[in-house]
């Protein structure tokens, strides 16, 4: 006989269609009833070895809650508080609960409470500021849409058509800061020569507002559109030129009201100078206070400043 026929061989598998019976309902139970007391009877015997610190059947020490009487350092009240190294040097215990985050790293005071009109303002501006973010539907049909002025897509900047009524795309914005660039109240008014009552106008001068930067309980700043500012301009000082022959005499008058300013100044101070010298040479000469006259024998008078001294000496007819 040769060794493959005298090595056991792992029997097939059984035939799915085998001649075993399924197991009935009460059989099942009967099934779950042993293995539970099979368990119990488990838990039993470790609680048992447990007892007397045995292991096991695996050689195991048993699971279970330590007992607090247990000389174990993981038992239950023997824990100590870790004792802080004082080489770390001193240190101090805050109220985290107390403390305001400021952001910075510093405990500042909190901010006093905003009265209701101050709230109702910063309300009413953060509802005119989104209002004009709101952006319209697209269409899906492509000749619909609104198209850049400049280069002809649709992927306007819907703000500046809603504000301003300008076609304009994010990229040609960027690529013409010379004509889509948006400027301040105060560099129109500088820079241009317009007035509060002209920028105010929304159909004439139509503006952005945006949140104060300095504050936010200040008033809305306004933002206006280059080349719309210059046409404006243009049309108020009849051209650039107009604009700037009138910057130039509005800064001669304001170089000329400032030189008379200046004389004016100097003239005031010469003044107040000369007084001054004046009043001190007025308040610095002696004036004599003469005592009676007194006659010497030759019959002459003779008067004697009772302050300095001074003697005065005259003929009597």
């Amino acid at each position: 006989m040769s060794d493959s026929e005298s090595r056991p061989v792992t029997p097939p598998p059984r035939a799915s269609g085998s001649n075993t019976l399924p197991l009935t309902p009460e059989q099942v139970k009967q099934f779950e009833l042993h293995r539970l007391k099979a368990k119990s009877l488990q838990r039993e015997r470790e609680e048992e070895t447990s007892s007397s610190n045995a292991l096991n059947i695996n050689n195991k020490r048993p699971i279970g809650v330590t007992p607090a009487t247990s000389n174990s350092p993981t038992a239950p009240g023997k824990q100590s508080r870790l004792q802080r190294d004082s080489r770390l040097g001193t240190y101090f215990e805050y109220d985290l609960s107390k403390m305001a985050n400021s952001k910075g790293g510093f405990l500042v005071q909190e901010a006093p409470e905003v009265d209701e009109a101050t709230r109702r303002k910063e309300q009413e501006r953060e509802r005119q500021r989104a209002m004009q973010s709101l952006e319209p539907a697209i269409y899906l049909d492509p000749d619909r849409n609104p198209k850049c002025f400049e280069c002809g897509t649709v992927d306007i900047n819907h703000v500046y058509r809603k504000v301003f009524g300008a076609l304009v795309c994010k990229r040609c914005e960027n690529d013409k800061p010379e004509k889509y660039s948006l400027l301040t109240k105060t560099e129109c008014k500088e820079d241009y020569l317009l007035t509060d009552a002209e920028l105010r106008d929304q159909e004439a001068m139509p503006h952005l507002l945006k949140a104060n930067p300095h504050k936010s309980t200040f008033a809305n700043m306004m933002l206006f559109m280059r080349y719309q500012v210059e046409e404006f301009a243009w049309k108020k000082w009849g051209s650039s030129e107009g604009l700037d022959a009138e910057y130039e005499r509005r800064m001669s008058e304001k170089k000329k009201k400032k030189n008379r300013k200046f004389e004016q100044g100097l003239k005031d101070l010469r003044k107040r100078t000369k007084e001054g010298v004046w009043q001190k040479r007025q308040d610095a000469e002696h004036k004599h206070a003469f005592g009676p006259t007194e006659r010497s024998t030759d019959g002459t008078g003779m008067q004697i400043c009772h302050e300095c001294g001074f003697t005065v000496e005259f003929e009597e007819l």
